[in-house]
């Protein structure tokens, strides 16, 4: 009883005391006179009078003076706020938030500055932005996090706020790394078709390798982690397990924190053969059509992905015929009793449409029109998604693009109509082409050139190439239109200087030619190209001290200096995929040049053959062959300095470039009238470089050799005794400066007086 009335006694003087402080505190409405505003350092004043819900002349009252403190603290500006009334003057009394001057990182040695910086830019703490406590709180968590993302779990972050002049702070988030968490186990649990080695082998996440260090493929992520599940159930979905599923993943991290084990529980399913294939919808009356395209197999285990195959066939052999939306469905019948899929074609091609406007996208540098003449759909006509694939493999097979791709867009309201937009990446087009071989005898060997490809954006080719070795030095002009025409007929103009000495001694003789020339190709078809060209050539050939002696029988037979007119006619077939990176398809090269007029004549034809094949998603197999055959075409000898070269890179690797074939009695390498390469490599994308698919590994195996005017090459004589061979590894990539390859060799077959270069490389050199 005593205490509820003391209970009472002390609720109501808190009352009373609450009544006392409002009474205080509410001020009577009044007109503003005026409003003044203290303790401003850096924000401007119009920054508070626009956020103020109240101007002079306003009527004033407690629900906008309330009002007027909400809006101030919402900018963010401020660490108090509180307004004062004197008299009719409204005084708004500020205290600012100090500002962040410098950000600094201790002890960061897994990222860049500018990538935490980014960072913590995007939780809204950067250089000149007011500091906030919540949001250093939400910087640290941050930092933890992109730590976090490379295993890191045991980083520790501590952050310093130094308070300096001009109410301002210095922050410093001192980092402590401490060693990455690494996989130390992945178990798969509730395989039994196959073993837990070989579902393992599937995964890039490992328990680590002698090129961890660089790949971190012991690293966890759970984007990889997440991949890696995806790599498994395709290979359970193509080898027959239709109803395969990941039940759980659990990621363990053990109190070290630098050890992480993976559990992953799975569900087999019992395995399906396919026993038929049935069309069910609407298939334009071409059933017949249709079922050609279906790589499904009655009798065989259920392959995912030649489901896969089979519905992207038919939905873009819909696409010839101008139906971009149509959708094809594989619904499987599953006969659980006898273990049996029938599988269902559902079609429904939808509505025929066509393309209302192409818009090119991405090329910040190269022109809409070098992009539009590729393409085979025209604006206004029927969709046709065989033209689109061509278009885009034209488009890409220019070589200015990283990345090449179409995409389709409906037309808000317009039912059978379609946007196309191709998108591409541009890449440096420019290069800059080096050369460098070392050998005992010659040293250090280099060349120079400077191309631009795609000059000005124009799509024309402008390029010179200087080569300063003391064996060949040269001096080449050029340049190409691709469109000379607008049916796509291009022209080459051509302007060189060419000095050629021997290998032992720059003063023994000089060979100098000087030429010019122009070509035109002529497409008949979208992978065929016809060339024709006409070109002068004036060469001579200057004595030394020792002239080899199948330069002095040339020059007493056809005196010295010589003029050629050549003409010359070619032709070429390109079906790759892509020009930068080929994984598939054919090159296929013929050039001929016949000298009908001048003193020298003579007949030089040569023939190219390349193959891509993928062997897998990773790996393609690539095989180039060349062949060259020369002859007179008088009653007098072959020029020798039309001779055929062999050895280096594009050839024979591991032999010196151009030592290959017949030498005089002096060692000098004069060449031949006949030559054979034939290239074979495997090629597979280097590990850790993300999406730049021109950074690639390849091994090889070289066979080439290059004979003189008395001898057949081994295709025609059984007996291949001259033939060298090779192999080794190396790295192709279209760098920034232009196409590069190093290659590290080994020759197979060699013979004593053979010039070897284990290692050589090239900037701007192809297969």
């Amino acid at each position: 009883m005593h205490l509820n009335r003391f209970r009472l006694k002390t609720l109501s003087a808190f009352a009373a005391l609450v009544l006392v402080a409002q009474s205080s505190w509410a001020v009577s409405p009044f007109t503003v006179r005026d409003i003044r505003i203290e303790g401003l350092q850096r924000v401007e004043p119009g920054t508070v009078f626009v956020s103020l819900p109240v101007r002079v002349g306003d009527t004033y009252s407690d629900d906008k003076g309330t009002a007027a403190i909400q809006s101030l603290f919402a900018l963010g500006l401020f660490k108090d706020v509180r307004i004062e009334v004197i008299g009719d003057v409204l005084v708004v009394v500020v205290e600012e938030r100090p500002t962040v001057a410098n950000v600094e990182f201790v002890g960061t040695k897994e990222f860049d500055k500018d990538v935490l910086v980014k960072s913590l830019r995007d939780v809204g703490l950067a250089d000149g932005r007011p500091f906030d406590k919540a949001q250093l709180d939400r910087a640290e968590q941050e930092l933890k996090r992109q730590y976090i993302n490379r295993s890191l779990y045991a980083a520790q972050v501590v952050t310093t706020v130094t308070p300096i002049e001009r109410n301002r702070v210095n922050l410093t988030f001192t980092v402590v790394e401490g060693e990455p968490a690494n996989i130390s186990e992945i178990r798969i649990v509730g395989s039994k078709a196959f073993s837990e080695s070989t579902l393992r082998g599937l995964f890039d996440l490992d328990t680590g390798g002698w090129l961890s260090w660089y790949t971190k493929s012991n690293r966890y992520s759970r984007a990889k982690l997440n991949a890696d599940l995806e790599t498994l159930r395709s290979y359970y979905l193509t080898r027959g397990y239709l109803e395969f599923k990941v039940d759980s993943t659990q990621v363990a991290i053990l109190p070290n924190k630098t050890d992480i084990g993976i559990n992953i529980n799975i569900t087999e399913g019992e395995r399906y053969v396919v026993s038929s294939v049935k069309l069910a919808g609407e298939y334009l009356g071409k059933e017949e059509e249709f079922k050609s395209l279906v790589v499904i197999r009655p009798g065989q285990a259920f392959n995912a992905d030649d489901v896969a195959k089979t519905t992207k066939a038919f939905t873009d052999y819909f696409g010839n015929f101008g139906y971009a939306f149509a959708r094809v469905e594989a619904r499987p019948e599953i006969d659980r009793i006898n273990n049996r899929v029938a599988l269902v074609l559902q079609a429904n091609p939808s509505r025929r449409a066509y393309v209302r406007k192409i818009n090119v996208a991405g090329n910040t540098r190269t022109r809409d029109v070098v992009v539009r003449r590729e393409f085979r759909q025209l604006e206004a006509s029927w969709y046709d998604a065989e033209k689109i694939r061509l278009s885009r493999d034209r488009v890409d097979r220019l070589g200015y693009f990283g990345e090449v791709a179409v995409e389709t867009q409906e037309v808000p309201g317009t039912p059978d109509q379609v946007d196309l937009t191709i998108n591409v990446t541009e890449k440096p087009t420019g290069s800059l082409s080096l050369g460098a071989g070392y050998s005992s005898g010659d040293g250090l060997g280099l060349s120079f050139g400077l191309k631009q490809e795609n000059a000005f954006g124009s799509g024309n080719s402008l390029g010179i190439q200087v080569n300063t070795s003391k064996i060949n030095r040269v001096m080449v002009l050029n340049t190409t239109d691709p469109y000379f025409t607008e049916d796509g007929v291009s022209r080459t103009l051509d302007l060189y200087y060419r000095t050629s000495r021997p290998y032992q001694d720059q003063d023994y003789y000089e060979l100098v030619t000087a030429g010019a020339g122009i070509r035109f190709g002529v497409p008949f078809s979208e992978t065929d190209t016809v060339f024709f060209g006409l070109g002068i050539e004036n060469t001579e050939i200057v004595e030394g001290l020792s002239l080899p002696q199948s330069y002095k029988a040339f020059v007493e037979e056809y005196g010295t200096p010589t003029l050629a007119v050549p003409l010359t006619v070619g032709w070429s077939r390109d079906s790759r995929d892509s020009a930068l990176a080929p994984n598939s398809g054919r090159f296929q090269r013929v050039n001929a040049e016949w000298s009908f007029a001048g003193d020298v004549r003579y007949l030089r034809a040569t023939y190219q053959f390349q193959q891509y094949v993928p062997l897998s998603k990773q790996f393609t197999a690539a095989m180039n062959a060349e062949i060259g055959l020369g002859a007179s075409g008088s009653d007098k000898t072959f020029p020798v300095f039309k001779n055929f070269f062999g050895g280096g890179l594009g050839s024979v690797r591991g032999f010196e470039q151009g030592s290959l074939g017949p030498v005089d009695v002096n060692g000098t390498n004069v060449g031949g009238t006949s030559k054979i390469n034939l290239n074979m490599e495997l090629l597979a994308p280097f590990p850790g470089v993300g999406n730049d698919r021109t950074l690639r590994l390849y091994g090889f195996w070289d066979i080439g050799m290059v004979r003189g005017p008395d001898q057949d090459l081994p295709i025609i004589n059984a007996n291949a005794n001259e033939l060298r061979s090779s192999v080794g590894f190396g790295i192709s990539w279209i760098s920034p400066v232009g196409p590069l390859r190093l290659a590290f060799s080994k020759p197979l077959r060699k013979f004593d007086n053979d010039r070897i270069q284990n290692m050589q490389f090239q900037i701007g050199t192809s297969f």
